[in-house]
């Protein structure tokens, strides 16, 4: 309606039901809702508290079963009849050995085995293959080797509390070590596979407490400034926690029975996924809230229209990002895989919370919970004072004034946004990740890492964790003929031990050499993969394994996933959109702008890698894990503005329509991104190499789509297509009678 006199637009006053406030049943039915997730959150906070003892942090936990070098493990196992996980001592002094270090070290081996293990019970000895560990003098006269094999399955099943011996295992000998050769002017370094998977475990225990609480109390001061309330902001960290203990009730069984593969950083993504998505929904359900208590009296009115307002767009969010999730049972590397179900199970949660629990809550507060900015019923809607922010000739401010902006030049808005997402993407391939090695992997300084330094110092950089090769009886000496023509390997031998008589099963023998770099680096990997390639000659039954022989098949998996998963999710993702806005070219828009988005992404974070955190590389599964947040995740922010502008359209046009949907949910989406970007850089905190790279490509992609994509280059296309972007329906504008 307009006013005759003044020609502006009036805002039609909603029948309110004065006199019903909150009916005793509604505020029951509330009370009741709450209990209830009093009662998920006291037993799910139990198995939250667990998550961190049904972990596998072992990549090579997470090969799949046909990979070459899992069947090597297996078989070399009949060999060495158990499954080893090396444990390297280091000891160095720089003047040189003396006879006495020697005999010393020499002595702190024999005794090794008796060492007790307080944290797990028993001794070292009822943890090792062999009791006698091997002692190798380096050719330089500085350093000596200790290598001790650690029985893999025994360190890594769980004790009655739920523990892994692995840790425990590993702190003794440490300690042991230290105590009996520290006092003779010796450094001494534990080190090697198990040495640091052990200290992988100790870095992501701070995924219970410092990484839940930073980010929760991240996502806290967001909402207080947000709010400008001391009572709200509780109320949407309680529906997140909530979410979060409703999420660990069902994984934590799940993942204990070995059903789902668990491992720190599918864990910590969980908790970053629950909360900040939470807390993107209860922004969006609370704006609209706030938004109908200036139209009705009951909170409960306003309640019920917000929530069927809202109910669309977190529905629609949270089963693309679920759907996408699930793709990633399509993986091969059981790291990725089981990240899907764990994920989705965080979102699911987020959504049950957000959409009962917190109305429950809200309703409960009435309009007090927004003290002191409490909302008048005074029929002053937001979304009908943006027709006037949005007129020529009214000044305006805020996110109308970016609305009236991209109305203005829509065509040169979305092609200068286009091109300048289009030049980051050109930096996409300078991104490395190729792997990382054991030593890269942490950002803090731990013994292990020091432990490999001072064993490259001293001997070739792969000893003690030597490439396997499994080969017929009859082509041994072949075998040996080809591997000493390869100059980074060395030192080969048949059989379990230099110098022992080749054992014979099953008519195969085994093989080993020592690398002369580290076996998780990507140039390992090339000498594998050349390994493999020469041997095929020799005997189609040759096998390679070891560790190298595993982080190159991690890499292999990771490849062959990331070719899989993308069109996958991409498809999943953009059948939502259609299945959500009813048309074709919407949902086409915003998969390209994502995609857009993601590669831009990518080539800003190989520059920011590359040139100013001077990282070596990233791991192999980084991109992948990118692609499915920034994708499923990104689009998040263009739904809930386009469901907007979808409402809009019979009112105002699409053109229209898309600026009042941009100004009106302009504060309360660029919350939720700055949000969901906080929670996932708080996975900073974990001093591990690729937690911190995926905190930093995720938090900036979705600032990307929240402050680019969403802003400018969606609404500004959308204008320039007009009614077109419906198609093949026919939504527009309905005329006025």
């Amino acid at each position: 309606m307009r006013d005759v006199a003044s020609g502006r637009q009036t805002v039609p006053v909603k029948k309110s039901r004065a006199s019903v406030k909150n009916p005793r049943s509604v505020v029951i039915v509330a009370l009741l809702i709450v209990v209830a997730w009093f009662g998920i959150g006291g037993v799910g906070g139990g198995s939250v508290g667990k998550l961190s003892q049904v972990q596998k942090n072992d990549t090579s936990e997470f090969l799949p079963k046909e990979a070459e070098s899992v069947t090597v493990a297996a078989e070399a196992a009949k060999f060495q009849g158990e499954h080893a996980l090396p444990l390297l001592i280091v000891a160095e002094r720089p003047a040189g050995l003396t006879r006495e270090d020697l005999a010393a070290v020499g002595a702190m081996a024999q005794k090794l085995p008796t060492v007790t293990v307080p944290k797990a019970g028993g001794t070292v000895g009822d943890y090792l293959t062999s009791l006698k560990p091997a002692v190798i003098p380096s050719q330089d006269g500085q350093g000596v080797l200790v290598a001790v094999s650690l029985d893999q399955a025994k360190v890594s099943t769980t004790d009655a509390k739920g523990s892994r011996p692995l840790g425990a295992v590993v702190e003794a000998v440490r300690g042991a070590v230290s105590a009996d050769l520290g006092a003779s002017g010796l450094s001494t370094h534990v080190t090697g596979p198990a040495g640091f998977v052990a200290d992988i475990v100790q870095a992501f225990a701070g995924i219970d407490g410092i990484l839940l609480g930073v980010t929760l109390a991240v996502v806290l001061v967001i909402l207080l400034v947000v709010y400008r309330s001391p009572v709200l902001p509780f109320a949407v960290l309680m529906s997140a926690v909530f979410g979060l203990s409703l999420a660990g009730m069902v994984v934590y069984p799940l993942a204990k029975a070995g059903h789902i593969d668990l491992s720190g950083q599918s864990q910590g993504i969980m908790f970053i996924l629950s909360v900040g998505a939470a807390t993107d929904y209860a922004l969006l359900l609370v704006a609209r809230y706030k938004e109908e208590l200036h139209e009705y009296e009951s909170p409960w009115e306003a309640m019920k229209v917000a929530w069927r307002a809202a109910v669309a767009p977190i529905l629609a969010s949270g089963t693309t990002v679920i759907l996408g999730l699930l793709c990633l049972l399509l993986a091969q590397l059981g790291s990725t895989r089981g990240l899907g179900p764990v994920g989705a199970f965080g979102i699911l949660g987020s959504m049950a919370a957000s959409l009962t629990l917190l109305p429950a809550l809200l309703v409960l507060g009435r309009r007090w919970i927004f003290w002191p900015r409490i909302p008048r019923f005074d029929h002053i809607s937001p979304s009908e004072a943006v027709t006037e922010a949005l007129r020529p000739d009214t000044p305006s401010k805020g996110w109308a004034r970016v609305a009236r902006g991209v109305g203005r030049h829509p065509r040169r808005t979305w092609i200068i946004t286009a091109l300048a997402l289009a030049a980051a993407a050109a930096f996409v391939p300078t991104f490395k990740q190729d792997g990382i090695t054991a030593s890269e992997t942490f950002r803090t300084q731990v013994e292990s890492v020091t432990g490999q330094t001072a064993l490259e110092r001293h001997f070739p950089a792969g000893a003690g964790s030597p490439v396997q090769v499994l080969v017929p009886e009859d082509k041994v000496t072949q075998t040996l003929e080809v591997i000493s023509r390869h100059t980074d390997l060395k030192d080969a031998y048949a059989g379990v031990a230099p110098g022992a008589p080749a054992k014979v099963v099953d008519g195969q023998v085994l093989v080993q050499a020592t690398l002369t770099m580290p076996g998780e680096s990507p140039a390992a990997g090339a000498v594998i993969e050349r390994l493999r390639t020469d041997l095929d000659a020799v005997s189609p039954q040759a096998l390679v394994g070891g560790r190298a022989a595993e982080a190159q098949d991690v890499r292999s998996a990771s490849d062959r996933d990331f070719r899989v998963l993308v069109p996958a999710i991409t498809f999943v993702v953009f059948l939502v959109l259609i299945l959500l806005l009813r048309a074709l070219v919407a949902p086409l828009l915003l998969i390209v702008a994502n995609l857009l988005s993601f590669a831009a992404t990518i080539g800003i974070s190989a520059l920011m890698f590359n040139h100013v955190f001077k990282f070596a590389n990233a791991d192999p599964s980084t991109m992948t894990i990118a692609f499915v947040f920034l994708v499923a995740l990104g689009v998040d922010y263009s739904i809930f503005l386009m469901t907007r502008a979808r409402e809009e359209v019979p009112r105002r046009g699409t053109r229209q329509g898309i600026l009042a949907a941009l100004a009106v949910t302009g504060g309360v989406i660029t919350s939720a991104g700055i949000v969901l970007a906080a929670t996932f850089g708080a996975l900073a905190v974990i001093p591990l190499l690729f937690l911190v790279q995926t905190a930093f490509i995720v938090a900036f992609g979705v600032l990307i789509d929240t402050l680019i994509v969403r802003s400018l280059l969606v609404p500004a296309v959308v204008h320039d297509l007009g009614d077109r972007t419906w198609w093949p329906s026919r939504l527009r504008k309905v005329a006025a009678d």
